[in-house]
C-alpha cells in the first residue's frame, strides 16, 4: 500500500520504522513515524525516536517496530496497522520465521539460538490479536516516509554518540 493508493481500508495506521547504528555493535538510534488515515486522508502524524549507547543495527530496527506498536494507544475498531521497514530481517522474522522459531523452542533451522530473542518475543506479544501487515520497502529509494524515519533514527543515533 503506497500513500495515495486506493485501499479497501477506510481507516488504517501506517508505521514507517528504521534503525541506525555507528559500528555494529556501537551507538544506535531508532525511529517510528506513525500516520493515521481515515477515509483515505491523513489525520494525525506522530514521530518517536530513541537511542542506545551500545547496540546493534538489528536491535534498533526491532526497537523501532516495538515502539511504533506501543505508541498506538487506541485502536478499538481494530483498524489495519501497516508496518513498513527497509529491514528484511524484521519483515521476514515477523512474517516467515517467527512461527518456526517458536515451534522449535527459539532455535533456528541450524539449531542455534535465535539472536535478539527478547525483542522477537516482545514483538510477538505486541502483534498478538492485531490486524497487522508487515511490508518491506527498499531503503534510500525515494520512499519519503522511509527517508523520514531514517533521518530521525540517524539523529537519535548521533545523540548516543555524545
Amino acid at each position: 500500500m503506497q500513500t495515495g493508493e486506493n485501499t479497501k481500508h477506510d481507516a488504517f495506521i501506517l508505521i514507517n520504522t528504521d534503525g541506525a547504528c555507528s559500528g555494529n555493535p556501537g551507538p544506535g538510534g531508532w525511529a517510528a513515524v506513525l500516520r493515521k488515515y481515515e477515509q483515505g486522508v491523513e489525520r494525525k502524524v506522530k514521530r518517536i525516536s530513541g537511542a542506545d549507547p551500545q547496540t546493534t543495527n538489528n536491535r534498533m530496527e526491532m526497537n523501532a517496530a516495538i515502539a511504533g506498536l506501543e505508541a498506538i494507544k487506541n485502536n478499538a475498531h481494530g483498524r489495519l496497522i501497516v508496518i513498513r521497514s527497509d529491514s528484511q530481517l524484521l519483515i521476514k522474522g515477523m512474517t516467515t520465521w517467527l512461527a518456526n522459531w517458536k515451534r522449535n523452542s527459539w532455535r533456528k533451522s541450524d539449531k542455534r539460538p535465535v539472536e535478539n530473542q527478547d525483542l522477537w518475543m516482545q514483538l510477538d506479544a505486541l502483534a498478538e490479536g492485531k490486524n497487522l501487515r508487515w511490508e518491506w520497502t527498499k531503503g534510500h529509494n525515494g520512499d519519503a516516509y522511509n527517508e523520514e524515519a531514517d533521518r530521525l533514527a540517524s539523529q537519535a543515533m548521533r545523540t548516543a554518540l555524545i
